[in-house]
Order: structure tokens, then C-alpha cells, then sequence
């Protein structure tokens, strides 16, 4: 596959990209010689970046609407409250059978171009092509709610293993404090990998080896979120969305909620996506480079222009297509002319606001199964065309 005249951020010339076995095997600004029968698809106007690492989301909650009603003084006066306020409303969409609950979260992410995804949570061990779901950590939920956690902590057969857990995601004492419990219990001195962080201080972020930041789930649940912009200088920032039981489902609207913080450059915010992200779970994406795995997204752009401004004003409606290990997972409907030696019996068709994309799997049949359980359930994608 030859992927030719694309604009890639902070570079003057446009690139083609040749795709092998999986991998980026050349990445050059002149013609790339085309083999007898490889897809040779030509782009206008269009960015191209390495496919988006979601470095947390729980895949099994996304059916979940936002709950929670006030400001609270952390996640653990949240859970307390929504068990009592919402237990129908969570029953009922527990009720749906667990793989269909995961299913979507994977069309969740994939829809939006990430093409990684950290789940936290026990593992899924389950057969998936769509983008690929890292799992290769210690994952514990939180200290205020995972029982024996020290213990679990410093399981010998898992001390090579970074441990993620939920932390300081509150703006109480018993927030702030849970954090110097864990760097104290943390016996074997394993990588810990925090997710939120929002009372974590510079000094306490030294004892981690990365924080996930997710400011849209923060700022819903207690209008504050992780001083990012100091914590950076001490260890590295990745990005996370959280589910929608506390964010938006559009992955580009979370990353519109941070940039307005203002608390990371746009660079280290696109750095959280991709490069930081790459180097905390060691991983071979997150570059267009020659020998990396070819998880690649194609977005439309205003005046074809190759800035920052460029790419974080894109939204779902915008992709041209996303590339996972090489393979094509998902692509508009413009590109349908060029894509005729693809096997379209792979992919379905649905609709996103104005656009049709192709996904690859059968998207309308899962979602009719899902409302075989919950008939209101609104995704954010459509069967039926809107016009």
C-alpha cells in the first residue's frame, strides 16, 4: 500500500508512505515505486499522524451516560453517590452482556483514530483485530476501593509488570494522602503509572514513572483537574479519556477541553498521544517513521494546512481513514473509488453527523444487539443516512 501526498505536522513538503507486512517500510517526499497490485491511494488537502494511544479507558463502561450531579471532593464521594443515586440506571446497563459492552468501546476509540488502547481492568483476553488493546500491566483500580491492595501490589510475580492505579483523583486530604500511602507500600519499587492525579504534588510525581491525564473526566467530577504543567517537569504526561460514565465519547473533544487549559504546549499535549505514550508502554507505533507498525490516520484539513491548529481542530467527521497493523480498519466515503481491490463484505457502512464511513466488522448489527438490551441507548453513529 502507497499512501501518497500527505502533509505530516511541522514539515514543508508533502510525504508518501509505502506500507509492507504491517509496518512503514518508507516514508520519502519523492515517488514511491508502486508493486503490481498495491493499493496506490492519492490524498488532497489532507494530515497525516500516527494512529492515537488512548492511555486510559475502561472499554467495558462506554454505554454508560455521565453520572454524577454536583461537584464532589473526590472519585470515591463520586462512586459512593452514583451507587445510591443511579443503582437502577447502572443495573440496567450491566445487563447487557459484557463482550457487546467492549465491542462498542473498541468502535468507540476506533472512530475517533486511536488505534491503541490501554484498558484498565482485569484482562479481556478476547480475539480482536480492530486496534489493539495493551494489557501488558498490573492493573489496579484505586487504594480507597481495591481491597488488599498492598498486597496486590507487591504480587512477586508481577513486579516487572508497571502498576497502573487510579490516584489522587480527588481535591480532599484523604486524596492527597493516598498518594504517599502508595509510594510508601510499593515495597518492590515498581513502576507506578497514575492515572488522574489531581492532588498529586511535583515531589510525589518523582516516584512515578508516567500520569495519565484525563481533564474532561476531572473537570466533571470535580471541577479541577491535574497541574499537568507543573508535574510534567518531574515525569511524563499521557492522555486518557476515562469512559463515558464521566466523558464525552468524541476523543477530540476531550483533547479540545485540555488544550483550553492551557496547561500543556500543544506540542507536549501531541507528544501525550503518541511519543510519551510509545516510550511508558514500549511499544513500536506512535512515529511515521521506517520500521514502525503501521497504525497511521488520515485526516481532512482546512487549507491543507500541517499545524497544530490543524490537527486538534479535527473531529471524527474528518478522517479519511485509519490504518491498523496495515490494515485499512476504517475510511470515508470519498475514498471509495480508490479502495475497489478491498473486500467491502469486510466493512459496514454508517453514518457520523454529515459523512459516511466504512468500518470494518458489522457496527449496525452490534448496535442492534445492544438495544436488544437497552432500546434508548443514543450512539453517536447512525445506520440510516441522514439525509
Amino acid at each position: 500500500m502507497i499512501l501518497n501526498n500527505l502533509k505530516m505536522i511541522g514539515e514543508d513538503k508533502p510525504v508518501n508512505i509505502r506500507i509492507a507486512d504491517g509496518k512503514i517500510t518508507d516514508v520519502s517526499t519523492t515517488t514511491i515505486s508502486v508493486a503490481q497490485k498495491a493499493l496506490n491511494l492519492k490524498f488532497e488537502q489532507a494530515l497525516v499522524f500516527p494512529g492515537i494511544i488512548n492511555s486510559h479507558d475502561h472499554l467495558d463502561f462506554n454505554l454508560f451516560p455521565k453520572l454524577g450531579n454536583q461537584t464532589y471532593p473526590s472519585y470515591k464521594a463520586w462512586g459512593n453517590d452514583i451507587h445510591t443515586r443511579n443503582k437502577e440506571e447502572i443495573a440496567d446497563i450491566l445487563k447487557i452482556p459484557f463482550l457487546l459492552r467492549v465491542s462498542w468501546g473498541l468502535y468507540k476509540n476506533l472512530l475517533c483514530g486511536v488505534t491503541t488502547v490501554v484498558n484498565h481492568g482485569d484482562r479481556l483476553y478476547m480475539d480482536n483485530e480492530l486496534i489493539t488493546i495493551f494489557e501488558n500491566t498490573h492493573c489496579l483500580h484505586s487504594v480507597q476501593f481495591e481491597k488488599y491492595w498492598q498486597i496486590k501490589l507487591n504480587d512477586p510475580l508481577k513486579v516487572k509488570l508497571p502498576a497502573v492505579i487510579h490516584i489522587g483523583e480527588g481535591q480532599d486530604w484523604p486524596s492527597h494522602r493516598e498518594i504517599e500511602r502508595l509510594i510508601r507500600w510499593n515495597i518492590f519499587r515498581k513502576k507506578l503509572i497514575g492515572v488522574h492525579a489531581v492532588a498529586m504534588t511535583e515531589k510525589q510525581a518523582k516516584k512515578f514513572k508516567a500520569v495519565v491525564w484525563c481533564p474532561q473526566s476531572n473537570y466533571f467530577l470535580l471541577n479541577k483537574t491535574s497541574r499537568v504543567d507543573l508535574l510534567k517537569n518531574h515525569t511524563r504526561i499521557l492522555f486518557g479519556t476515562d469512559s463515558t460514565l464521566t466523558g464525552n465519547w468524541n476523543f477530540w473533544a476531550h483533547l479540545t477541553t485540555a488544550r483550553k487549559t492551557r496547561l500543556l504546549s500543544d506540542k507536549l499535549l501531541y507528544d501525550s498521544l503518541n511519543r510519551n505514550a510509545v516510550n511508558t508502554w514500549k511499544l513500536n507505533c506512535g512515529k511515521i517513521g521506517t520500521g514502525k507498525d503501521a497504525d497511521i490516520v488520515i485526516a481532512k484539513v482546512k487549507e491543507g494546512k500541517a499545524t497544530f491548529d490543524s490537527f486538534f481542530g479535527i473531529g471524527p467527521s474528518d478522517l479519511l481513514m485509519v490504518i491498523h497493523n496495515g490494515n485499512v480498519r476504517l475510511f470515508d466515503e470519498i475514498m471509495l473509488p480508490q479502495l475497489e481491490t478491498l473486500n467491502l463484505n469486510d466493512f459496514s457502512r454508517v453514518y457520523l453527523n454529515n459523512s459516511c464511513k466504512y468500518v470494518q466488522g458489522d457496527l449496525p448489527s452490534l448496535m442492534d444487539r445492544i438495544k436488544e438490551y437497552q432500546p434508548k441507548i443514543n450512539f453517536p453513529v447512525s445506520a440510516i443516512s441522514p439525509n
